[in-house]
């Protein structure tokens, strides 16, 4: 994790334009260079560093003797840089995993390097020889990536909005900051001025489609047909295979652990690989919630099975509202429910950096979308729509939870990994018929709880743990964590303020008191860019005023028995 920044063809003072590459510095607490572009004076990359892999040579921009044309920036971890090292016969100069970007496009292209990589990457290439920029991003976007281009060709590239909405151009600030859409690459050309015009956007990978780089993968072809007992160790398989891939690290490994079925999963498994490579040092679990919450319990107990070094948090609801306005600022967003579940992963993320040495944090991000994880799939009118809901999640996990898993985590210089979001595995995981991907016998994830069923990584009151929603399970039973923000909120904003939101903010008026609150604070910090987020989470085939879970009918039948 780092945070990366550009410029092409400014036509203001690089060394004032900096200042706003300084509004990433929380993402690479380790280093900072700014470097200027040879032959064009008003290009330019800024580059913080979080030292994960290759601690000596690993500032950016990445530029190697071979190709003295190519300037690389780039924020994430490939994977298979070692398997394509192997088969395509490189030659790298560095340990660091990301410069074989440079050596797949010399040999292929923009198009090849881009589907080739396994792994989660924001990157900005430069190609001074062929006067061309190429940006892009992986398949979910679990690194992030903004940009700003003007009609006259000016380009800013960026980890986070907020690097790039006060540059200065042309005497008028920038507009049209917008998030770089996950999967795609994009071609540019550089002129001589240093101005840009885009040539391309391309689309490089589906979520549904098995990506390219399985061909050099570590786990060969799987056993084909969909009888149960083959998916199952196939999921089992390839599940293991993600968790293994992302302990590429020289720093500590930790765990995000909120005993729920997805953490937990993680974290038995992490564990499991760690001994088995003789990672010497112990796996430390991180909970957080407010005394005796369901989470905080539950996490113990998977702790206790695994043999990690638990470190549980204790929220405080004044240190949770506290917490609102620099959450909101981080995040980049107003979405109610992503508000809710950041103050918590916000605040753990926080502990871990200040009482403890781990960097690198898995966590079980996208599960949910991945295998039907939420309450309302219960309501789904059909296997078919329940598959195609899912696909849609996953196709905007960066506007609501990959994001909220990023900032929460790169605002305290935290590394995050998801192995549920692993290209393979969800891509075979959406190859399965949709029938048996639904919940079955009133619990969600049936499928993934079985395929686990008599691995004896998880005790079985944890793996057949019904849904919370992770704003609600940091809480007490008695009162969610929703309804304590709630009734705070509705002492600071006034009725009359929510009678006239829709004429105040008329693009996603808030409907409620809380979202008013959110959004306030919002437009304090980024005013007029509430296009950032296109819609609020919501869930669908329920009659639901509110994205938390609590309030469907399904997750009180199933708390009350």
């Amino acid at each position: 994790m780092c945070g990366i920044w550009a410029l092409f063809g400014s036509d203001e003072c690089l060394s004032v334009q900096c200042l706003s590459a300084m509004k990433i510095a929380h993402r690479g607490p380790d280093a900072f260079r700014f470097e200027n572009v040879n032959g064009f004076t008003n290009c330019c990359f800024g580059f913080h560093r979080l030292a994960v892999v290759d601690q000596l040579y690993g500032m950016q921009p990445i530029r190697v003797k071979k190709f003295p044309y190519l300037w690389l920036c780039y924020n994430g971890e490939i994977y298979n840089f070692k398997q394509l090292q192997k088969q395509f016969g490189f030659e790298y100069q560095t340990l660091v995993d990301g410069e074989v970007i440079l050596h797949l496009y010399n040999r292929g292209g923009i198009e090849q390097t881009a589907s080739m990589l396994d792994g989660v990457f924001a990157f900005i290439l430069l190609d001074t020889a062929n006067r061309k920029v190429f940006l892009a991003r992986d398949t979910y976007g679990v690194r992030p990536l903004f940009k700003v281009l003007t009609d006259d060709g000016f380009l800013g590239v960026c980890s986070e909005a907020k690097g790039l909405i006060n540059l200065k151009h042309s005497t008028s600030l920038c507009s049209k900051v917008e998030p770089f859409l996950p999967g795609h690459y994009e071609v540019l050309d550089l002129k001589p001025s240093g101005k840009v015009a885009s040539v391309e956007l391309v689309k490089f990978h589906s979520c549904k489609d098995e990506p390219l780089h399985v061909a050099c993968d570590t786990v060969e072809a799987l056993p084909p047909g969909f009888d149960l007992e083959t998916v199952k160790s196939n999921i089992r398989i390839l599940f293991e295979n993600a968790v293994r891939k992302r302990l590429m690290a020289h720093r500590r490994i930790g765990c995000l652990l909120s005993g729920g079925l997805d953490s937990s999963l993680v974290a038995a498994v992490l564990l499991k690989l760690m001994k088995e490579i003789n990672i010497s040092y112990p796996l430390q679990t991180f909970a957080i919630g407010m005394e005796n919450s369901p989470d905080l319990l539950a996490a113990k107990k998977v702790a206790a099975h695994i043999g990690s070094e638990h470190h549980e948090v204790i929220l405080n609801t004044e240190e949770g509202i506290q917490a609102i306005e620099e959450v909101i600022f981080s995040l980049e967003t107003y979405d109610i429910t992503t508000i809710r579940a950041s103050i918590g992963m916000y605040l753990v993320s926080k502990y871990i950096q200040k009482k403890t040495d781990s960097v690198v944090i898995f966590s079980g991000e996208g599960s949910d979308e991945l295998t039907q994880g939420y309450i309302y799939f219960h309501k789904a009118p059909s296997p078919e729509e329940a598959a195609e809901e899912s696909e849609r999640l996953l196709k905007e996990l960066y506007l609501f939870d990959v994001l909220r898993a990023d900032r929460t985590t790169a605002a305290h210089g935290l590394e995050l990994r998801v192995p549920f979001l692993d290209h393979r595995f969800t891509s075979y995981y959406l190859s399965l018929p949709a029938e048996l991907r639904i919940p079955k016998n009133g619990i969600e994830k049936y499928l993934l709880r079985l395929s686990f069923e008599d691995s004896n990584l998880l005790p079985k009151e944890i793996l057949w743990r019904p849904k919370e929603a992770f704003s609600d399970g940091i809480a007490s039973v008695k009162k969610s964590w929703f309804s304590i923000l709630q009734d705070y909120i509705d002492q600071q904003v006034d009725d009359l303020l929510l009678e006239k939101a829709a004429e105040k903010y008329p693009f996603n008026p808030p409907k409620t008191k809380e979202s008013y609150y959110y959004r306030q604070i919002f437009e304090k910090h980024y005013p007029g860019r509430s296009s950032w987020l296109p819609h609020y989470w919501m869930p669908r085939w329920v009659k639901a005023t509110d994205p938390s879970a609590r309030t469907l009918k399904h997750y009180k039948s199933a708390t009350q028995e």
